[in-house]
């Protein structure tokens, strides 16, 4: 996404934020900072979060917030926020957003309503104990009305900036103003995301993304077909079955998503008809009620089976999941293009976290994307892990994760 449609999305925002009066007592026009308003009505409350508990945890709260969506419209958004045992520091809190990995479209599916994810809490624990407050959002339309634009740049980047602005405004002098972003998978795509658009931000730090979704056209079309074949010729058709499952529900998803903001587009277009049909599962009947991501790879594997059990001689690859040319759709083209993440240099040190194992985000895909980052004049850490897996990476570099934060923002000294 380059700068012109970035400032695009930011006038769109900004006339629909000044339009209304009920909300805002004044507005000017600043192309180059969506600067935070104190007159905005941006937090709206919050909730005590009692689904889970967290030892390092004092506090853990819902809040709820407005933020800008795919629309331009104003909409309500939840956010987790999580409080250290520690003292406050002196200056006030430092904020580490967390921005998750995909769970699917559905509200029940949101991060506030459920468990708190055990890779998520590795990390947490280890933020809490230094003493950094963590926000993090659901996401535009998870757990609020909406359907959830899956994997839309604007989408994500004002999910993790509306949620700090509202933080700060509950907070006032409490809140430092200093933040960074961290995420993994969708939200490795999010953090990347965020420090696009919060590059005018001199409060925005750093951003790390593990395993960042990207070059999804390729990865579909050309990496995993080949990638099964070797599977199914090793003899590995669980595993092939599972791979491909997976990246069936993330594209769901994707079809669901670009409904948020086009009403009108039929996914089952970019699917064969069987697998439309386990698409619209990610939907649900009313867009609020879809499947969360494992219940929907479950969907496609028994599909999968159902397909081979009744098409003798047939192999996983076989399976007639997006049409050929699903990439030649305008709507699916679009999408591609306008959310590819880390297309131009982001101002602030970004740390790139990848495994050489992962299946859903191939490592080869990663590494492109960290060497072009790096090309433009992005100070990138690129850690890559051996052997690692998709979830496993993130979770095995977490201490110099946690150093990367606390190098680039200190916790801040206590009283």
């Amino acid at each position: 996404m380059n700068k012109i449609m970035k400032n695009g999305f930011k006038k769109t925002c900004l006339a629909v934020m000044c339009s209304m009066t009920l909300f805002l007592t004044a507005c000017h026009n600043d192309d180059d900072n969506r600067s935070f308003q104190p007159q905005e009505k941006v937090f709206l409350g919050q909730k005590a979060y009692s689904a889970d508990i967290l030892a390092e945890a004092s506090n853990i709260q819902v809040m709820r917030y407005n933020m800008p969506n795919v629309r331009g419209e104003r909409a309500e958004a939840t956010a987790m926020v999580l409080y250290p045992n520690t003292p406050q520091p002196k200056d006030g809190w430092r904020v580490v957003v967390w921005e998750h990995g995909t769970v699917g479209s559905g509200d029940s599916c949101a991060p506030t309503n459920n468990l708190l994810n055990s890779n998520f809490k590795v990390l947490a624990r280890s933020l809490l104990t230094q003493g950094y407050v963590i926000v993090a959002p659901d996401y535009e339309g998870l757990g609020t009305q909406g359907i959830h634009p899956y994997l839309n740049l604007d989408s994500a980047a004002q999910s993790a900036i509306y949620a700090v602005k509202a933080f700060k405004q509950q907070q006032g002098s409490r809140f430092n103003g200093a933040w960074v972003s961290v995420g993994q998978s969708q939200g490795g795509h999010a953090s990347l995301a965020t420090a696009e658009f919060a590059d005018r931000d001199s409060n925005y730090k750093a951003a790390v993304a593990a395993a960042p979704a990207s070059s999804l056209g390729r990865i579909i079309g050309e990496i995993a077909p080949q990638a099964l074949k070797a599977m199914v010729d090793a003899g590995q058709d669980e595993r092939a079955k599972a791979v491909y499952a997976e990246l069936l529900a993330y594209a769901a998803y994707v079809g669901v998503g670009i409904k948020a903001y086009e009403p009108a587009f039929n996914y089952r277009n970019i699917f064969s008809e069987r697998a439309g049909i386990v698409a619209e599962k990610a939907e649900g009947t009313t867009g609020e009620n879809g499947l969360c991501l494992q219940p929907l790879i479950t969907e496609y594997i028994n599909d999968i089976n159902l397909y081979l059990n009744t098409n003798p001689g047939k192999t996983v690859i076989d399976y007639p999941g997006l049409v050929a040319n699903f990439q030649d759709n305008s709507s699916v083209k679009k999408f591609l293009l306008e959310n590819q993440p880390a297309t131009e240099k982001i101002n602030v040190p970004v740390m790139i976290i990848q495994g050489t194992a992962d299946t859903a985000v191939p490592y080869i895909i990663t590494d492109a994307l960290q060497k072009n980052l790096a090309n433009m004049g992005t100070a990138v850490t690129f850690v890559p892990v051996s052997n690692a897996t998709h979830t496993e990476a993130i979770v095995k570099s977490n201490d110099l994760l946690v150093s990367f934060i606390e190098t680039h923002m200190p916790a801040g000294v206590s009283p």
